[in-house]
């Protein structure tokens, strides 16, 4: 792991290397791999937000029993979780569940072109009005369980940074080490990657080896289109 850029970690959390064996298994049922993805997901989720994020003093309030305490909040005051359609949508529930108030989700729908691996962006709802100005969040969380090539995830750096995001992290469940690299070096100074776990080599065709298939199929039941 010396070799990845500062801005990758890599968790070394027991529990997730044990899940991450689990979710590999092609007799994994598509009920246990989407549950394994929100475990996984919520354990990485957890460790990158106790880096990403602050607390700051709210306003007083008061106990059910009336003694009165100042409340705490989380900073920065603005987030936005941004799935990368279709496989980010099993990591959503887990960020969401570890945030203590609800932000806003922005779907962004990217596919490999199968000859190229090259990213094509066929969807964007992020507000038009917040494009390159002070409506943007200053924390963007991309999710999306694998970065192979990293092309996606850099794709979707480039259009964060075009709408205004001040900051990026990244939450992938597993990634490819020459893609996660690749990903981690188009704005270092203001993105960072959080992964259960790095497989070290692709195929040619932009899947991990061993990974976890096409986990998109597996979570939607799409296998064999």
């Amino acid at each position: 792991m010396a070799s990845l850029p500062p801005n990758v970690k890599v968790s070394s959390h027991p529990c997730l290397r044990a899940k991450i064996s689990q979710l590999r298994s092609a007799s994994t049922s598509a009920r246990d791999v989407k549950t394994l993805v929100h475990e996984i997901s919520l354990i990485v989720a957890c460790e990158a937000l106790a880096q990403a994020t602050t607390t700051a003093e709210g306003p007083k309030a008061q106990t059910p029993i009336g003694f009165e305490y100042t409340t705490t909040e989380i900073q920065p005051g603005t987030m936005c979780i941004v799935p990368i359609l279709r496989s980010g949508l099993a990591m959503v529930e887990a960020v969401q569940t570890m945030l203590p108030v609800p932000v806003p989700v922005h779907h962004l729908g990217m596919y490999r072109e199968p000859s190229t691996l090259s990213p094509v962006e066929y969807y964007n709802n992020l507000p038009a009005g917040a494009a390159g100005g002070s409506g943007a969040s200053s924390l963007a969380i991309i999710v999306d369980p694998v970065i192979a090539t990293g092309g996606t995830c850099t794709a979707a750096i480039q259009t964060l940074r075009e709408w205004g995001a001040k900051r990026i992290i990244i939450l992938a469940v597993i990634g490819a080490e020459d893609g996660v690299s690749k990903t981690a070096q188009e704005w270092p100074e203001g993105t960072e990657l959080w992964l259960a776990a790095l497989d070290k080599q692709l195929t040619t065709d932009g899947m991990l080896n061993p990974g976890l298939g096409d986990i998109g199929d597996r979570l939607f039941l799409t296998l064999g289109k």
